[in-house]
């Protein structure tokens, strides 16, 4: 096969060959020799016309047009162009220059005006190189040609993007506002792409105020706006102006390790605490929310701590956004005494109390000792039988060992059983699965009812660390008794403990998925009904449910049916990217993204988005 460099050489001038010939033919090879009509004129001494001959030549016509390009593309309707009620009959599509071509990417945002005023916002879905011209380049000598040329020749391809339409922009007495997409575009606009921050904003139904979580990106990048700062800030509802604050809709944070899902939880619990950021109380008050916050890997306690790798340049970025940051001087780490665990802080600067569950709230949630062994008829006569009989012969304040001592009482048992009341089998059911709790209930320490006026501070992070406590059972025992007791509290009509109750409270809960998760046990149903309960009301409560977790798809759906705010990292779980629920051009981009690159999901503030988190924590974070 002849190789393809020879291409190279060839000379498409016939008279560089034939020189010799033409000698040989008896030709002279002299210029002169082959005169033109004209040149001959000229010998003889025709001037003037040989001269107005030879100036008579085509005007070259310049390729590119004149002026300067608006945009990247025009609308193209070579492949049809339609808006339609069913995104799945839509189609618009747009025909990308090539000096444009290489800034475009899948999500970014555009705009096309309609001649009248209004404005199509839409997003870019896809993007195809087709041929301009037919022609079959699948071969070899295309093929080795490519690999021998540095570059492409764009000038040989079309550049076409898909366009999602998202909504149509218009002013309504200079304000700008937006509506579904009602409207196609006429063929050939100009598009281009969204560089106003409150056209973007505007189009993505995105809330100017409200509690920052990152800024709008697109495949892990900033959007750039001509504003300044020149990134667009991400913001949730706040206020009731447009319903209710979205903290007591509640929010999920899933990720997986190393994601930044506690780094990010961080940075938003830390908006929540802000001195300025109040919520109105039914009596009138304007009250700070209080954050209780449950913490299985004790890292919370520090943002009572500056991070010390925030300099002062990030810090003055910050306040320009109004982004509040700094540790939490009002931090406060209530440690559950434990049987012999013992805790060690030296991580952090936050005030600690030891506190301990007393058994007198077990009146209150039974399930507590029901662990997870008792069917429904063996839960009913700890409930209607055994607790109430012990209450009444012990008073409402006895501990966990007077209860065994009770249940120790084999004339309790025969009577009992004599009376038809608790089968002997069912109590002794009963008896042996009641059994080591001594190490959680009524230790030596204040009981958590006597320190509620500290746990709920209005403006105040009580952060409660299960870190140093080995046993499981425990450490969910404990978390479940605090969670029940603030829910209890909040959604009480008659309440024992009115600081609760009138103060706004956030309650955050890491690694939610082992406390709500799906289960056939008793006491799992119990759990899941009261948070249940707890997330339908929390709304009117000014109750916010806080969830973190790595594995979302094992949080019952009762509760997470309830979540209007989902924020998702990096998944790497099939079953847990299915179970957040976003739309699925987003979901596809779970598993690919960085630490610090999120999804997020409410459909109450705005569209779905990607957003990047700070990339340094606004209080202190990890461990040396």
């Amino acid at each position: 096969m002849t190789d393809l460099g020879d291409f190279g050489e060839y000379d498409a001038d016939p008279a560089s060959d034939s020189g010799a010939d033409d000698v040989d033919a008896g030709h002279s090879a002299d210029p002169s020799a082959t005169a033109t009509p004209a040149e001959s004129t000229s010998s003889s001494g025709d001037t003037d016309s040989a001269t107005e001959e030879t100036t008579d030549a085509f005007e070259t016509t310049a390729v590119d047009p004149r002026g300067d390009d608006v945009g990247i593309g025009a609308v193209c309707v070579s492949q049809g162009l339609r808006v339609a009620e069913d995104g799945d009959e839509t189609t618009l599509r747009a025909y990308i220059t090539r000096g444009n071509r290489s800034s475009i990417r899948i999500g970014s945002y555009l705009v096309a005006p309609y001649p009248d005023g209004e404005t199509l916002f839409c997003r870019i879905i896809g993007l195809e190189y087709a041929q301009q011209y037919h022609a079959d380049d699948a071969t070899e000598i295309h093929a080795r040609r490519a690999m021998r040329t540095e570059g492409v020749e764009e000038a040989d391809y079309k550049f076409v993007a898909e366009l999602e339409p998202v909504a149509v922009l218009y002013d309504d007495d200079g304000e700008l506002k937006r509506r579904m997409t009602d409207r196609v575009p006429k063929p050939q606009t100009v598009v281009q792409q969204a560089t106003d921050s409150e056209q973007i904003k505007t189009g993505l139904k995105m809330p100017e105020e409200g509690v920052f979580l990152g800024h709008l990106s697109v495949g892990g990048e900033k959007v750039r706006t001509a504003a300044s700062p020149p990134t667009i800030d991400y913001r949730l509802k706040d206020d009731y102006d447009s319903g209710d604050p979205l903290v007591f809709r509640h929010s999920l944070i899933a990720g997986g390790t190393g994601s930044g899902k506690t780094h990010g939880a961080k940075n938003i619990l830390r908006q929540y605490l802000a001195e300025e950021r109040t919520y109105p109380m039914e009596d009138g008050r304007s009250v700070q929310p209080a954050v209780v916050q449950f913490d299985p890997q004790d890292e919370y306690a520090q943002m009572h701590d500056d991070n010390p790798d925030l300099d002062s340049e990030f810090a003055r970025r910050l306040e320009r956004e109004g982004v509040a940051y700094g540790g939490i001087d009002d931090t406060t780490a209530f440690i559950p005494k434990v049987g012999s665990a013992s805790y060690a802080a030296g991580h952090h600067r936050a005030e600690q109390v030891e506190f301990t569950i007393p058994f007198a709230m077990v009146h209150e949630n039974p399930w507590l000792v029901a662990g997870s062994g008792l069917n429904d008829n063996q839960y009913g006569a700890l409930v209607s039988v055994l607790l109430p009989r012990f209450r009444k012969q012990y008073g409402g304040d006895a501990t966990y060992d007077e209860f065994t001592t009770f249940l120790d009482d084999p004339a309790l048992r025969e009577e009992l059983d004599e009376s038809g009341r608790v089968h002997e089998a069912t109590f002794d059911a009963v008896r042996r699965r009641v059994l080591g709790f001594g190490h959680i209930f009524d230790q030596d320490a204040r009981p958590i009812t006597d320190l509620i006026h500290d746990f709920v501070r209005p403006g105040g992070l009580s952060v409660v660390p299960t870190y140093h406590i080995n046993d499981t059972r425990a450490a969910e025992a404990v978390v479940l008794a605090l969670s029940s007791l603030l829910i209890d509290q909040k959604l009480s009509n008659d309440p024992t403990y009115d600081r609760i109750k009138e103060t706004p409270l956030v309650l955050g809960m890491d690694e939610a998925h082992n406390f709500l998760t799906d289960a056939d046990s008793v006491q799992a149903g119990k759990v899941i009904k009261k948070f249940t309960e707890a997330a339908k009301q929390g709304r009117k409560e000014r109750l916010g449910l806080f969830l973190i977790t790595q594995d979302p798809q094992d949080i019952d759906d009762a509760v997470f049916k309830q979540i209007n705010t989902t924020v998702v990292l990096n998944l790497g779980d099939e079953d847990a990217i299915k179970s957040v629920n976003i739309p699925s051009n987003l979901e596809s981009k779970v598993p690919y993204m960085e630490k610090g690159q999120m999804v997020v999901y409410s459909p109450d503030n705005s569209e779905p988005v990607e957003l990047i988190g700070l990339p340094k924590c606004l209080t202190r974070h990890g461990r040396d």
